[in-house]
Order: C-alpha cells, then structure tokens, then sequence
C-alpha cells in the first residue's frame, strides 16, 4: 500500500499508510492555519518529539485525537498534554495498529541559549524512526548533527530539520544526509529560510533523492 508523507508546515507530518494516519509534532499557529486549513483526520498515532510549544501543542492534538488514538512523547510533555500518553526512551520501541515506533536520539551539540546550556540537551526530546508499510521513516526532531545518526540503519525517508538557531542549517543537514543516506531526504523546521544550499549539496554529493514540500503538500512513496 502507498504510503503518503504530508508536509503540515514547521515540523508536523501527516503519514498515511495501512489505514492509520500518523501526526508528527502536530502544531497550528494562526499562520499555519491560514497556509494549511484542512487538518482534521482523525489520528491512529500521534508523536511528540519534546515540549516546546511548537511541537507539543495540546490544542491541535486534541482535534484529531479520539479514543482509539496512541499518543507518544517524551515524559516531561505530562504537564501539557494532560492525559494518557505513551513515553519512551531513546531506543525503546512499541508496536501499534501494524506500526513499529522507536525513539532515537535528539539533541543540540553546538547550538547553546548561553554557554553549556544548548536548546535541546540531551534527554531532554526525541526523534522517531517508524516502520510503517514496508518502508522506514526517520524523523529526526530538533537536532543537530549527532553520532547516533550514524546507528539508525536502512533509512527510506529523513525527516530533516535545516532552519539553524535552534536546529541543523542547511551544510548541517546535508552532512546528516550523508551519514544517513536515506533514499529520501524532505526539509522542515525551515523558518521560512531557502533550503537551496541544503538542496544542492545533497544532489552533488549523494545518491539521496531531494524532495521540498510546500506546506500542505504531500510525497508518495
């Protein structure tokens, strides 16, 4: 069965596959909304990567959630989302509705709020590698360049943060792509910054497909 990966702007993906739809890091700003109006599907599995505001946003979680729906986040997340949830640790995995789910390391490495204090230490969040329909997707959450990128395995899809401040930039993610070697590789977490130099250093010096997502789009595998 194809499997469809929907770019909802900044970090959130909807994933459909298998009769499930999958949100990761859903988020709805006023402006998202206005870029990407018709998100209301209801969710099989919802992903938290960790809790800053725009990626645990209890409001657009609650819209798609139903009783059914599994929602996965790292335990520091209890405080917001306020009801059942799944946590796990970098390198535990559950299997939900036919979907494998593991969480993997995400951190900052050289990207600080002041010195010896980075953005997302380590421990703090999580990114996720899914294994849904036959095809393994990495998303990879706020992170820099890290060495357990270097450990993930056979990757189809990367989900790749690339905006800077607070995230991989462009060289970075064109680095982890390297290390990865996914067969696909979309952006997010853009800013609203040109992924061109992303884009470019991917298509000389990988054999990683390049897929940029306008908001609302979708790529089918």
């Amino acid at each position: 069965m194809p499997v469809s990966i929907r770019w909802l702007g900044h970090s959130g993906f909807q994933i459909n596959a298998d009769d499930n739809v999958i949100y990761l890091d859903l988020y709805r700003s006023k402006k998202l909304i206005e870029r990407v109006p018709d998100v209301s599907d209801p969710a099989t599995i919802v992903l938290v990567s960790h809790g800053h505001n725009d990626h645990c946003f209890p409001d657009a979680i609650d819209e798609v959630r139903t009783e059914g729906t599994t929602v996965v986040a790292p335990a520091h997340c209890g405080e917001k989302l306020g009801s059942d949830f799944i946590s796990l640790e970098p390198g535990e995995t559950i299997e939900v509705q036919g979907v494998s789910i593991k969480a993997v390391h995400a951190y900052n490495v050289k990207r600080f709020r002041s010195p010896g204090q980075p953005y997302h230490p380590k421990g703090y969040g999580v990114g996720y590698l899914l294994e849904v329909a036959g095809n393994t997707i990495y998303f990879a959450g706020d992170t820099d360049v890290i060495p357990e990128m270097e450990e993930l395995g056979s990757v189809d899809v990367a989900l790749l943060p690339c905006g800077d401040t607070y995230t991989m930039d462009n060289l970075d993610a064109a680095e982890a792509t390297k290390t990865i070697k996914p067969k696909v590789v979309i952006p997010m977490h853009t800013w609203d910054r040109s992924v061109d130099d992303f884009q470019k250093l991917v298509e000389e010096e990988t054999e990683t497909k390049f897929v940029s997502l306008k908001e609302g789009e979708e790529f089918t595998l």
